[in-house]
């Protein structure tokens, strides 16, 4: 029998039905083609037991009988076998998303809610003019940023398999295709899932800076680069329908990373990987630009005897021949009467230079070669070309006002010790660290603002430091100033902490001598505590003469980064999420009365538990003021595969995107009376969940009962990054990296990151409050109700009976440590339900919930599998590397299925 679920019987959704019943069947076929007809009964024997344990409320021994003892090799084979169901399920419900947006765009009743022409539809009717519109969209700008610490790190070459199998299945919304036709498509999904059965998911040799960079680039020099002129189509489409208008758009979009630059934690990351992701990168879309270009010139073949074109065109065409004489004598004597398909192969020409670092005849601006190529837009336009090309120029203007000649920025992130430490040995002074801020400023004024020079020394740090600034200079004169991003400063407190990186880079010749230094500097508020100091951290910053020369250079605009994953770690779900909402608020206030622009970087995760989440909702309940046009927000993990992995959901994520930065700066919401009081309750409620949280992992024993009860051990020993898994021995949750933490977490299916705390703070309110005070918030608040969204959804995910299980690894730890997991979890279901007027979780999103309800009983056996192995494998003191493939197997089958790491 086929190799599957039942699947959601919801409407719309017989396609999808479909597409599972197809893909599923073609698994189990590759599985009993692959490891023999007894291993796919086996399978389908573990399937079938955890249906009826869900169905019948068993316990978890049932499982754990079926699958205990089991070979490593085989359980390895097992928990890949139900991985790879989950990937193609996976794969089937992202086409399907392509399938219902094409059913909306067929559609004359309505626009699909969230895209660009819904957003302009609403924002009409909320009274948004044209000419505030257009207003806006000069200011908007998005710019998504693709990080180095990835929890997915799946090949290259699994990611194009997955492409065939979505290509297929998308050539099947054709009815018309033939039956040999959609055979040939069934052949290719196949050989995709029996290839990518017999190809390991990653690389047992830990990634290097480099193959992050890989890794990052597969998706911005493909589906990105591609689908990048198509959004601003729509917009443009939804412009015309909405308001009757045409205007030229300006750039609303960009991207950056980290990759290469995020030393923070990362002894691998330094000068050398700065230089080498720029370079990579350039040459990336370098490349991309000569393919595109060459098919203009294949596309563009009007002769001269039949259409006009430009003097300036042709002026611009005889400059090239003299300059590149090479190339000119290679075009083809047939072809002299092209004067658009000459131009741009001698564009070609000076691309190909442009490779080159300093090449004399290179571009050296993105301005240059827009330049080039809007003058053969113009030619064509005025030359009745509109349909004759013109339209494949444009489209490439847009790619290269994009991507520029770097592709995406590069930030750079270093911790505030670092700094001081290189300031240490610069200075001569081992207490340095230990002065007091107030000193520490008095001291740097002269460096930060270039009036004395801090003398090289040999000390291994110093010189360091002294090179990334050194090759951030190169860069920019080599690159340009828009191939570096910020500069974030972890762990940063005070003024001094900002003004110890002007210094440096002074002392690293990024500033030419008597100019400011020209880098955005951003400070990163991480811990719930540093998120409360911001506000006086912000005021003492931008009082210091120093600095607010430096930040008037950079147009009176300072950047502050916002940690979600530390602060959660920190202080859990709600006390971070309230810190963030806090420290924006009080920090736009700041910026106001100092005169300046203040621009938000938000450091969102995957998960709830690490800010992950809907745009749209996130935005809309952010403080009023917080977006003004502008969003920087961090890509990572799984999420980047899930939201740009397929052309067309990338092109949806971004619609969605600038949508709602729209509707956000357009029309926040409303000012509400209550908030003040609302806001009040909230530091009781923070507090309290945050003391609650406090004391269970600061809890004797907790550390010991983390490291057995989850599968952390097992995770730091996967190949996923680049950076270690924790700064230090760890001692406690603060020695431990936040994406780790939440994935340990939700393996073990507690996933107690995104709820622990919030119900006692709740059964607090509701006593201190009143429970009718805490409904008014949870219905009239878009923050509150968007929070106890994001936590109800957390706690439909969790499987306490696993969890328990899990928890059983502890051994006497176990009993204390549980009781109180499980006493908090059913107090927080207890609150979100009768706060949000629900019987059961989800009871408002059916959908989410049936995919759950569906998907659990086959993410079961992994976790259970997970639980005999880690006991099996520490008892041989982490020793059988046969036992650790096949917990690494369970660890990514369970992240298939739950569709989420850290």
């Amino acid at each position: 029998m086929p190799f599957q679920p039942d699947t959601p019987d919801l409407p719309h959704d017989a396609p999808l039905r479909e597409d599972v019943s197809r893909i599923g069947a073609m698994v189990g076929q590759m599985l009993a083609e692959q490891r023999g007809e007894a291993f796919f009964e086996k399978v389908e024997a573990v399937r079938t037991t955890a249906i009826r344990r869900r169905r019948e409320d068993e316990p978890v021994a049932l499982l754990d009988r079926a699958l205990s003892g089991m070979q490593a090799e085989e359980a390895e084979a097992l928990a890949r076998a139900f991985a790879t169901y989950f990937q193609a399920v996976n794969i089937a419900e992202r086409v399907h998303r392509i399938r219902r947006r094409r059913d909306y765009q067929r559609s004359d009743s309505h626009p699909q809610p969230e895209s660009l022409l819904d957003v302009l539809t609403r924002l009409k009717a909320q009274g948004v003019t044209a000419a505030e519109l257009v207003d806006w969209l000069g200011r908007l700008h998005v710019e998504p940023v693709f990080t180095a610490h990835p929890t997915e790190a799946v090949r290259r070459s699994l990611l194009e398999k997955e492409q065939a199998i979505v290509r297929s299945l998308v050539d099947n919304f054709d009815p018309t295709r033939t039956p040999q036709e959609r055979k040939e498509d069934d052949d290719r999904i196949f050989m995709a899932l029996s290839s990518g059965w017999q190809t390991a998911e990653a690389s047992p040799v830990q990634p290097t800076v480099q193959d992050e960079h890989h890794h990052v680039g597969f998706y911005l020099a493909n589906p990105i680069y591609r689908i990048v002129p198509a959004l601003y189509e729509q917009l443009a489409d939804a412009l015309q329908q909405v308001y009757g208008i045409a205007v030229p758009m300006p750039r609303l979009l960009s991207f950056a990373t980290w990759v290469g630059g995020d030393m923070d934690g990362n002894p691998n990351v330094g000068a050398d990987t700065i230089a080498a992701s720029l370079a990579s990168q350039r040459a990336h879309v370098i490349e991309h630009y000569e393919e595109d270009v060459a098919g203009l010139a294949r596309l563009l073949s009007q002769t001269e005897g039949r259409v006009a074109v430009s003097p300036e065109l042709l002026a611009r065409l005889e400059d090239y021949r003299e300059r590149f004489p090479e190339a000119a004598k290679k075009i083809r004597p047939r072809h002299a009467d092209m004067p658009y398909r000459t131009l741009l192969t001698l564009i070609g020409a000076r691309l190909e230079a442009t490779h080159e670092d300093d090449h004399p005849e290179g571009y050296t601006s993105v301005d240059e070669l827009a330049g080039d190529l809007e003058l053969i837009a113009h030619s064509l336009i005025d030359h009745h070309g509109l349909h004759a090309g013109a339209y494949a120029v444009q489209r490439l203007v847009r790619r290269v006002r994009t991507f520029g000649l770097h592709l995406a920025r590069l930030d750079v992130r270093q911790d505030s010790q670092v700094h001081d430490d290189a300031l240490a040995a610069l200075q001569g002074d081992a207490d340095w660290g230990q002065r007091s801020p107030a000193e520490r400023v008095e001291k740097l004024h002269p460096f930060a603002s270039g009036e004395q020079a801090l003398a090289p020394v040999e000390e291994e740090n110093a010189q360091r430091m002294r090179s990334v600034f050194q090759a951030l200079g190169t860069a920019r004169r080599r690159y340009g100033a828009e191939a570096i991003g910020l500069y974030i400063i972890s762990m940063a407190r005070t003024a001094a902490d900002v003004l110890a990186v002007l210094a440096l880079a002074r002392h690293g010749g990024l500033a030419v001598e008597g100019e400011p230094v020209p880098l955005d500097v951003a400070p990163l508020f991480e811990t719930v505590d540093d998120l409360k100091n911001a506000p006086a951290t912000l005021r003492a910053l931008l009082a210091d003469p120093v600095y607010r020369t430096h930040l008037a250079s950079r147009g009176d605009r300072q950047w502050v980064m916002l940690g979600y994953s530390d602060s959660g770690k920190d202080g859990g779900t709600l006390a971070s999420r309230w810190g963030l909402q806090r420290a924006q608020v009080e920090l736009l206030d700041i910026a106001h009365e100092a005169g300046i622009q203040l621009a938000f970087f938000h450091g969102r995760g995957g998960s709830a538990s690490r800010g992950g989440g809907r745009m749209t909702p996130a935005l809309m309940s952010s403080p009023r003021g917080s977006v003004a046009g502008v969003l920087r927000v961090t890509e990572q993990g799984e999420v980047i595969h899930r939201k740009y992995g397929i052309r067309a959901l990338a092109l949806r994520n971004l619609e969605q995107t600038v949508g709602a930065v729209l509707r956000a700066s357009l029309r926040p919401r409303e000012v509400e009376s209550r908030e003040d009081i609302w806001r009040e309750r909230m530091h009781v409620l923070s507090a309290t969940s945050r003391k609650h949280y406090r004391a269970f992992v600061d809890r004797e024993g907790f550390v010991e009962y983390f490291r057995a009860a989850t599968p952390i051990d097992v995770i730091e020993r996967m190949t996923l990054g680049s950076r270690p898994s924790r700064r230090r021995s760890m001692r406690g949750v603060q020695d431990l990296r936040a994406i780790p933490w939440v994935f340990s977490w939700t393996q073990c299916r507690s996933i107690l990151t995104g709820w622990y705390g919030l119900g006692t703070a709740l059964e607090h309110g509701a006593a201190e409050f009143g429970e009718a005070a805490l409904v008014e918030m949870a219905r009239d608040w878009s923050f509150f109700s968007n929070m106890l969204d994001d936590v109800e959804m957390v706690l439909a995910k969790c499987d306490l009976a696993i969890a328990e299980a899990f928890s059983t690894l502890a051994g006497e730890l176990h009993a204390p440590f549980f009781a109180l997991i499980r006493e908090e979890f059913a107090r927080t279901c207890h609150w979100v339900l009768r706060l949000k007027g629900s019987d059961e979780l989800l009871q408002d999103s059916p959908r989410l919930a049936q995919s759950i309800r569906l998907r659990n009983p086959y993410v079961d056996p992994m976790s259970v599998l997970q639980i005999d192995l880690l006991r099996r494998w520490r008892a041989s003191d982490r020793g059988d590397e046969a036992l650790l493939r096949a917990l690494v197997a369970c660890v990514n089958g369970v992240s298939q299925g739950l569709q989420n790491t850290g």
